[in-house]
């Protein structure tokens, strides 16, 4: 029985943030497991190998539900192979002003201007240390709002090297739109020094993991091009594709008056699938299958996971598509992949 559309019809009665609290305080309960068990996606064995890593399914998490690391057990019990974390920053912030969280359900697409809202590393350090469950966990980086872009590289060493030994991969966010400035670490030489630099901190390590970077479905051809030199140049272990995009189109039953009144922030969901997935496609053919993807934005079916692994992506994540989907999202993608 799948429960979740009664939740869902519950949770979207509230302010989306407030749901959003609310929902990972209920999984965080051990009380309220029995609820989990009956929400939980039942079939999702299809194991799948990667970065030296093995993961019970290809379906993950993608970061920014679970920001502090505080539902993990709960998460992997619902049925993902794997969960990220963060995007987490090495001080607390409070992030952007509220609201800052907005659903459009006619177009299953969500707007967020959060603004890396995180309770600092060490905080989720601890976090980390109360998991039970042995769910693969990476770990989403990146710098506080109040660290200019110069400096930026240190903030990524130290969530970095915190993080280290309780995440299974890394994943450098230089992609977020609520972040002022952030996007401007995409180009080419600060993009290179915070990569070279982790590498550096990462081979330093007893053993290394894996470090992927997070990128906006909003670059150019010729940045995609950067970006493939960049991996390649830096060795590090692959790209996920993508993040939210700036833009607003794919909206049609909202009037245009209604989207600018929302504001600024990155948009999800329905409207993100085809963008995000020709970015993937891009990437694969031009690196020649070279760098591993994890394809996310706008997986609301399982078609959605079959084109973008078609398109050249090994895992996938889900956000905004759990949100709508809920659970079963997970088992219709691993019951598609087992045709």
């Amino acid at each position: 029985m799948n429960i979740y559309p009664l939740i869902k019809s519950f949770l979207f009665t509230m302010d989306a943030e407030k749901a959003h609290h609310l929902t990972l305080s209920l999984l965080k309960n051990e009380m309220l497991s029995p609820f989990v068990q009956l929400a939980k996606a039942k079939e999702v064995d299809c194991p799948k190998e990667l970065f030296g890593l093995k993961f019970k399914n290809p379906v993950g998490l993608a970061a920014g539900l679970d920001k502090n690391a505080e539902a993990i057990d709960a998460l992997g019990e619902l049925g993902f192979g794997f969960v990220e974390i963060g995007t987490i920053t090495p001080k607390p912030q409070d992030g952007n002003p509220k609201p800052r969280l907005f659903r459009l359900p006619q177009d299953q697409a969500l707007i967020n201007r959060m603004g890396f809202n995180n309770i600092g590393v060490a905080e989720a350090v601890r976090n980390l240390n109360k998991r039970k469950s042995d769910v693969l966990v990476g770990g989403n980086i990146g710098k506080n709002k109040i660290t200019p872009n110069e400096e930026a590289v240190r903030d990524y060493e130290i969530c970095f090297n915190a993080l280290f030994d309780d995440v299974d991969y890394f994943a450098v966010n230089v992609s977020s739109p609520n972040t002022p400035g952030l996007r401007a670490l995409q180009e080419k030489d600060a993009l290179s020094l915070i990569l070279h630099q982790l590498q550096h901190l990462n081979h330093g390590k007893k053993k290394a993991k894996p470090i992927l970077l997070k990128i906006a479905p909003d670059l150019g051809l010729e940045q995609l091009d950067e970006i493939v030199e960049i991996v390649h140049d830096t060795r590090i272990s692959g790209i996920i594709a993508t993040n939210t995009t700036i833009e607003r189109t794919g909206l049609p039953h909202y009037l245009p008056s209604e989207i600018e009144n929302i504001g600024a922030g990155g948009l999800s969901g329905k409207p993100l699938t085809q963008k995000s997935t020709e970015v993937i496609a891009y990437l694969n053919k031009a690196s020649n299958g070279s760098i591993p993807i994890i394809g996310v934005g706008g997986i609301m079916n399982a078609e959605h996971a079959i084109e973008k692994m078609n398109a050249g992506a090994q895992l996938v994540q889900l956000y905004s598509g759990f949100i709508y989907k809920g659970p079963q999202l997970i088992e219709d993608i691993c019951r598609r992949l087992k045709q």
